[in-house]
Formats: structure tokens, sequence, C-alpha cells
């Protein structure tokens, strides 16, 4: 979202004081301190940061910030303390520690906004009357604690609804409703409220004229092959649209168990193979000795780079299109088939590789496509930041401080699957991807490299990085490599 001031319907001088109006507050977990210089730091789970150094003038304001301020006088402010405060706000506002909300004129709240994202900033859409607004397929509301909360996988922030009747609006909007209609509601939220939905994609305009269905007027061409639950599932288990606790927190310790590593044994008679085992005289293949070699290394030796060569050679044996003439026999009337060396649900093979290169003798540093066809890298453009920031995130994953040399991200075009699949679309490409992982681990072990497979990737990042739509084609899996320590 963008930084621009709120845009709000004009208001009437008869029903001002009506008029719901947005408030800027602290997020509950974050406090302010000003030093005594005038800096101000922000501490949150442990954690402290600088925000800078302010007029001691602004001291007194914070309180204020803390039960929320009008993002309108936040904003619009001339003279310097309110210069001050817009730019506490805006950074607080960069590293996600404030929230929103939606009051009315006698001070109750309607809804309070919790940023998912940095950076997030309420926009409202400028709605006429004779608009007609449809809930997204995408939004759901459930229980949260005891709040009740709106949520969709294509919005960056989450609302909390404070007022009842709100429910009884959204479900007004499962059937497409003229805005001029809503107005007319018994404790109509205001047009602010809904300018707010469409900005946050929980709703969008409906052309009353158009033969289109509602899901193929929602959003893109790329969208309508998704399946909600899908969405949900890709937004959610990876970071980057949402800000819940990611990764290895360990939320149950203490209140249950762990499960045991070896699962207790079924009882009954069994069958000994230990001793067929022994009576076989051949020795293990060569591809049993390297399933056994295989472990995830983390830590990377930076003083001998993987070489160039190494890595071509890598990704020759691990995911290069190679069609095999009984396999372009077989798909003779399908859809395009292009096989790399490992299987893939529907032979879709919907998963592409995205490289950050740290070191690499041979390669400068940088980010690159492999084009598994022609068996090249492409490099793409991007900030220095962005690919430091990839590197240091997978580093922090597999709990070392130093970045892999290189790190694979691997990135599935989502239609591939979802274009012929219901249901079983998502879950298909992450046991693709696991296949995938599984075949680098292979292909490390007998190069004599090293590799371990990353968990957490972000999706935001890298449909920043890539300039591609998270619901087109996004990471799912990653993969760091390089000569072990």
């Amino acid at each position: 979202m963008g930084d621009g001031a709120v845009r709000a319907p004009k208001k009437t001088q008869g029903k001002r004081a009506q008029t719901p109006d947005l408030f800027v507050r602290l997020a509950a977990h974050v406090t302010l301190e000003v030093q005594p210089g005038g800096q101000v730091l922000a501490s949150f789970h442990d954690y402290s940061i600088g925000l800078g150094t302010f007029d001691t003038s602004l001291a007194a304001r914070l309180p204020a910030l803390r039960a929320g301020l009008p993002l309108s006088a936040v904003t619009r402010g001339g003279r310097r303390t309110d210069q001050g405060i817009d730019v506490l706000v805006r950074r607080l506002a960069r590293r996600n520690l404030v929230e929103y909300a939606l009051r009315r004129a006698g001070g109750a709240d309607l809804i309070a906004i919790e940023p998912q994202t940095a950076d997030f900033w309420p926009q409202v859409v400028p709605l006429r009357s004779s608009d007609a607004l449809a809930l997204s397929r995408f939004a759901y509301l459930r229980r949260r604690g005891n709040d009740m909360v709106l949520e969709s996988p294509r919005s960056t922030a989450l609302l909390r609804i404070d007022d009842p009747r709100i429910a009884g609006l959204l479900a007004k909007l499962s059937t497409p409703q003229p805005v001029g209609q809503l107005r007319r509601e018994q404790g109509f939220p205001g047009l602010v409220f809904l300018g707010l939905l469409v900005d946050c994609q929980f709703a969008f305009k409906v052309d009353a004229k158009s033969n289109k269905s509602l899901r193929s007027a929602e959003g893109d061409g790329d969208l309508v092959v998704w399946d909600f639950h899908d969405l949900l599932f890709h937004t959610r288990s990876t970071e980057g649209r949402h800000a819940n606790p990611l990764g290895g927190t360990y939320p149950h310790a203490g209140m249950i168990a762990p499960l045991p590593a070896v699962r207790p044994s079924w009882p009954g008679k069994k069958i000994e193979l230990r001793e067929v085992l022994a009576a076989q005289t051949r020795k293990n293949s060569p591809i049993a000795e390297i399933l056994r070699e295989r472990h995830s290394v983390r830590n990377f030796d930076e003083r001998r780079p993987i070489t160039l060569a190494e890595l071509s050679q890598f990704l020759d044996g691990a995911a290069r299109i190679v069609p095999k003439p009984e396999d372009v026999a077989a798909a003779a009337g399908e859809d395009e088939y292009a096989p790399r060396p490992y299987p893939s649900a529907g032979a879709a093979y919907e998963l592409e590789l995205y490289l950050c290169v740290n070191s690499c003798e041979g390669l400068p540093r940088g980010f690159y496509y492999y084009d598994a066809e022609r068996h090249a890298l492409a490099a793409i453009d991007v900030a220095g930041n962005a690919l430091d920031a990839s590197l240091v995130a997978a580093g922090s994953a597999m709990g070392v401080e130093a970045p892999p040399q290189i790190l694979i991200t691997i990135a599935a075009r989502f239609g591939r699957i979802s274009w012929k699949y219901s249901s079983l679309a998502y879950s298909l490409i992450l046991r693709d991807a696991g296949v995938l992982l599984q075949t680098f681990y292979l292909m490390a072990a007998d190069l004599d490299l090293g590799g371990c497979a990353v968990g957490i990737a972000n999706i935001d990042l890298f449909a920043k990085m890539t300039g591609i739509e998270f619901h087109v084609e996004g990471p799912v899996g990653q993969f760091a490599l390089g000569r072990g320590a």
C-alpha cells in the first residue's frame, strides 16, 4: 500500500457527527520510550529498535498515539510537532508496529485494522451509490480468541470486528449489493468502511451489465484457477503475507508431551528382515549408497565456494528438461510436456528454479532464473538489499550466521496444476516440491557438495524481486547449496 492520504467521501454538515473516522494507534504489544536526547525507542517482544531523534515536545503526544490519533490530523499536520508525529507514525508503519481503527464520533470502534505486512497504509476507495459490491470468495470470518476477525489470503490486513452488525452487512455481500441500498441499512458503518473493504480486497466492484460469473469477475485470469483452501494454505504456510508466528516456536511445549521419535511397535508376530538381508551377497547399489550418505549441511566453506562447473552439473542432473522418445509419444494429444529427472503430478512439471548466488567461482553474485530447456542462467536485476534479505533469511532459518553460497528457490507456476486438478492442486505442488528437494539432496551427495532444505520462504519478497504476482508464480520451497565446511 502507498503512503498517500486517505481519501474519504465528502461529509455533509448535518451528518458530520455520525460519520466514522479513521484513527491510527500503537499496536498493543508495542511501547515507546523517549530518551533524554530526543531519540525514540520502540520495544516489543524483548526487542528494541531506534526510530530516530525527534523534537522533545513530541513526548507529550505519545499517550494520545496509544489511544489513537485521527489519521487525517497525522497526515496533514502543519505544525512542527504534527510533522514529527507524521514521520514517527510512518516509521512505525514500515515496521508493522501500528494498527488502525474506524471509530464513530462517540468513540466506539467499529473495526480495527491489523496490518499483516510491513508498510501497510490504509486507503479508501471512493464509491458511488450506483456501484455494486460483492464479498470476495476468499474472505472468511472466524473466532480468534475472544475476537471475530475478517481475513483473506488476498489481503495484507485483517479486520477485527467490534460492531456485530457488520457481520450482517458482510453476509448481505454474498450477493452483489448496490452501495446506495447498503447505505439505507440500519447501523450502516459508512462509506469509509466499504472503501476499506475494496482497498483491502475483502470486496470488489461488480459490473451489473457484465455476464461474468463472480469467480471470473474478481481479480485476474490467474486468480480464477485458485480454490479458496489452496490460496489460504499457500499464504498462511509461508512468510510475507501474514503476521502470525511462523516456524519452530514450540507452541504446545508444556501443554502436551512430544510424540516419540520412533513409533511404538505393533503387537503380534514379526517377520525379521535382517536375516533375509544378511543372506544377500550383492553389495549396495550406488543409488543406495548415496541415499545413506545424504544429510543436511548448513555450514559452508567460505574459502572454497562451489564452482560454476559444479553448479552446471548439479542442475543438469536434477532439473534439466531432457525429453525421452517414449515420453513424447505418451504425451501425444495432451498438454505441452517437458519432463525433468524427477516425477511430477500429472506430468505438469510446474516447478521453476531461481538462484540467489552469494559466492560461486566463475559466476557473479546476483539473482538468476534457471532456464531448464536451454540449460542456462538468466540474470534478473534486483536491488542488493533484496538479495541480501533472501540470503540472510535462509541462514537464519537454518540456524547459522553465514548465508549459504547459493540459495535455490523452488517456485511453482500454480496454473499448470490448478487448471487441471480440483481440491488437491496445492497439495500436489507441495508433493512435487518434496520430490525435487530429495533429488537435490541426492545430486549434492553424488557431487560431494553440501545442501540443506529451507522450510521458510517469503512470498512477498519473491514477488518484489521477480515482479510476478504472488498468486501467479511463487516459492514453495528452498534449498541451500555449496561446499560443506
